[in-house]
């Protein structure tokens, strides 16, 4: 089985660890354990723009650097900010795992 990500505490950490042993004993298919996988995913929303600058000021950082963190140019940080674009795809998903948990989840 290959390594799966763990769900953080709480109840779907459990429910998880014990779906997780059922697989390994032959006992739930790959299906359902994709389906728990899923489960443990961050959840990706929109971010309006203030929203963005929120989160690079909350995390005391430049434009530059957010955007080095992020794998972006700094005008994309900016365009995002200023509403002229938004965010999709892995810039998104990366956005949505700082505000949960910080710049360091990215580091």
């Amino acid at each position: 089985m290959a390594t799966r990500k763990k769900a953080e505490g709480g109840i779907l950490a459990s429910v998880y660890k014990t779906a997780a042993g059922l697989h390994e004993a032959g006992l739930v298919d790959k299906a359902t354990m994709r389906e728990f996988d899923v489960l443990c995913l961050t959840p990706v929303e929109p971010l309006s723009p203030a929203e963005i600058r929120a989160l690079r000021e909350r995390e005391q950082v430049s434009q530059p650097v957010f955007a080095h963190y992020l794998n972006v140019r700094k005008d994309a940080v900016s365009k995002w900010e200023r509403g002229e674009k938004r965010p999709d795809g892995p810039s998104l998903k990366l956005l949505n795992l700082v505000k949960a948990k910080g710049l360091r989840a990215i580091a």
